[in-house]
């Protein structure tokens, strides 16, 4: 396992994460958001292509094959982002494809693969990335991600290991959601009153809104780190405390809502709706558990 290991982004890297920010706030603010809920298993093509025009699933891809030629940090960044949009539609899996499954780069083919025991947008996808037999249609708590579920794990790397960048991706998602989670809850504690006072002045609320910003950090700074070290240790590590983050952030933030963030209008649910279907994916709690515990287990001889 790699250590003493920091991750600032530089200039360059704050202006792709923003512009991304940027993009996907106009491409898919919060009306595109809703009409999507309201279509279960559509996935919007025009979106699709607008993503891989502005480079997201060619953004590794080096520029001699047409792509942007960046590296891991700055696809943690970009998926961050993405996950923070509440994005629909299998990313993970086109971003891998870009550069061996024609039409993946540019977004005009969309991707899927099965990653753990599940398949996402199997039915919308064009092109199945590996090999997909026996799934069986499931029914998918996230209402923006249809699911298949297989009869044994699959889309692991050589060896029977998940492959390292999906764990990482999805750890980036998961990241964040948890940011998002959290930025509602802070927003909501500050302007919902209750006996004449924000309930951000009660010591509940502000100890739920403390714990998932230092969740998100805590995720971030390993998330950040294992884009740089690219470790399968660092990775595990990463994507469990993305995972927690994401899960108990929207935990809390449905608590910090009350009762009006179980309901259908607000967006607070299908953040942990979302958290918990990427909870599924390769490098789930039990795989990254075991890799961790073997680390852990090698250096102490």
């Amino acid at each position: 396992m790699t250590h003493a290991v920091y991750f600032q982004p530089t200039d360059d890297q704050r202006a792709l994460k923003k512009a991304t920010h940027a993009l996907l706030a106009g491409r898919f603010g919060r009306d595109a958001l809703r009409a999507a809920v309201e279509r279960p298993g559509v996935l919007d093509r025009a979106l699709w292509r607008d993503l891989g025009e502005a480079g997201l699933f060619a953004l590794r891809l080096p520029e001699a094959a047409g792509g942007v030629g960046l590296g891991l940090p700055e696809a943690v960044l970009v998926f961050e982002e993405a996950g923070r949009a509440l994005l629909p539609g299998p990313l993970v899996a086109t971003h891998l494809a870009a550069g061996r499954v024609p039409g993946a780069a540019t977004g005009g083919t969309v991707v899927t693969a099965a990653f753990g025991g599940c398949v996402e947008w199997l039915a919308a996808a064009d092109v199945v990335d590996g090999e997909v037999t026996g799934a069986v249609p499931v029914a998918s708590v996230d209402p923006l991600t249809p699911l298949h579920r297989l009869p044994r794990p699959a889309g692991t790397a050589a060896g029977g290991t998940p492959d390292p960048v999906a764990v990482l991706l999805t750890a980036a998602e998961q990241l964040g959601g948890a940011v998002r989670a959290c930025e509602l809850a802070a927003e909501h504690a500050r302007t919902r009153e209750q006996f004449g006072r924000p309930i951000g002045a009660f010591q509940a609320v502000k100890h739920m809104c403390a714990q998932s910003l230092v969740r998100v950090e805590t995720a971030r700074a390993a998330v950040y780190a294992a884009a740089v070290t690219a470790d399968a240790v660092d990775i595990a590590a990463a994507r469990l405390l993305a995972d927690d983050a994401a899960v108990r952030g929207a935990r809390d933030c449905l608590q910090v809502h009350g009762g009006m963030g179980f309901t259908w209008e607000s967006d607070v649910h299908l953040l942990l709706k979302r958290a918990w279907v990427r909870t599924q994916r390769s490098g789930l709690h039990t795989e990254s558990d075991e890799l961790l515990a073997a680390d852990l287990l090698s250096d102490a001889g």
